[in-house]
């Protein structure tokens, strides 16, 4: 099969990964999936840029496609087309004419729920154009479809992770005392919690250090890693907090660093708000801290859904109830965690390899490349 893949979402080829986000993370991982394939041929037209000027760069980068997408179809003859997300795919109803090769995208939540009147009047023409849709979530999917996509061409898969990158932890032990040493913290009898994303509201970092940290009757460390637009609210949130000592805002690490607080962490914590316009599309850091021995409790909320199986890797609880969050979090402390920290590593490894969900793409897309020649397309 060939595969002519297409993305907005990739980093200079000199930065390291952990600088860019988790959708530019999964696209740079997927491709290398891919390319490890014998049964598959890919070709790419790829945006590599920093985030300075992302957006007039995406806009030229996908002015360009107009011309370099037919070429590569007479060139390179591609059996598919494959998007790296909506805003990529948002070029085909710019063609005048159908292309020849069936068309299909990724979409990951916000790239389909952003909340842009011309964006939401725009996505039905492009829904139009596509002969197949990947959502990495049942909710993403179910989000498409309340924008115009025909259920017929949509399925949900779900991201994967590297495997690889298991090999980069280090032991609990070391990793433990690092943190220690890092942050200043005494881990002899405290348990910690760690959670890892960009700070934005729906992540619900503030929520939980109002509302749930001082519920947890555990002796607990609250480590938060990462940054984004709602880091002042989260300091405000963290200063006013009685237990604002057992609270660490870490910023942003170097992935080497982020693979410490993995692999030092006893329970990871997701505590997701519902926020109008904006929507958790999967959830990458779930597995992340699940390939590292890490179960989850997490907001029982959108694309969490497809990835926390109650029992196997995590739970899920209702979101914006703080005393079953920090009921759940004592739980699992108290009676339970280390059967737990194993079943979430099996699990993750099993289902969540890039290997095993490019296998699942591939079928997919198969199904439709022979669908779309038996119609004589």
């Amino acid at each position: 099969m060939r595969i002519l893949y297409i993305s907005h979402l990739h980093p200079p080829k000199d930065q390291p990964l952990q600088n860019v986000g988790g959708m530019q993370n999964v696209s740079v991982q997927m491709v290398k999936a891919i390319r490890r394939r014998d049964d598959v041929q890919i070709e790419t037209l790829i945006l590599h840029s920093s985030w300075k000027f992302i957006g007039l760069k995406t806009f030229f980068f996908l002015a360009t496609l107009l011309w370099k997408i037919p070429g590569k179809i007479r060139s390179f003859k591609p059996d598919v087309i494959l998007f790296s997300s909506m805003v990529t795919a948002g070029v085909l109803p710019f063609f005048i004419k159908k292309l020849s090769v069936p068309c299909v995208t990724i979409n990951h939540g916000q790239d389909v729920t952003l909340p842009v009147k011309i964006y939401q009047w725009y996505l039905p023409y492009i829904f139009n154009r596509l002969q197949g849709v990947i959502s990495v979530s049942s909710a993403t999917r179910q989000a498409c479809i309340e924008r115009g996509m025909n259920p017929e061409i949509g399925v949900a898969l779900p991201n994967g992770y590297d495997v690889k990158v298991q090999r980069n932890l280090p032991d609990k032990k070391t990793a433990r005392k690092e943190i220690e040493k890092e942050f200043e913290v005494d881990l002899r009898r405290s348990r910690l919690l760690l959670t890892v994303g960009r700070q934005v509201k729906r992540k619900g970092h503030q929520w939980f250090i109002q509302e749930v940290m001082g519920k947890i009757n555990s002796d607990v460390i609250y480590l938060i890693v990462g940054d984004g637009p709602e880091h002042e609210n989260i300091k405000k949130a963290k200063n006013a907090s009685k237990v604002k000592e057992k609270i660490i805002l870490a910023g942003k690490l170097s992935a080497e660093k982020l693979n410490t607080c993995y692999a030092a962490a006893d329970l990871f914590v997701m505590p997701n708000i519902p926020v109008k316009g904006d929507m958790e599309g999967f959830g990458i850091v779930l597995l992340e801290a699940n390939r590292a021995g890490v179960p989850a409790i997490a907001s029982d909320l959108e694309g969490i859904r497809d990835v926390i199986e109650p029992g196997l890797n995590g739970y899920r609880v209702p979101h914006a109830e703080p005393h079953i969050f920090a009921e759940k979090i004592d739980e699992i402390l108290k009676n339970g965690l280390d059967k737990l920290s194993i079943s979430a590593k099996e699990y993750v490894t099993k289902h969540f390899n890039w290997d095993t969900v490019v296998e699942r793409y591939l079928l997919f897309l198969r199904t439709l490349n022979e669908s779309d020649k038996s119609s004589g397309s």
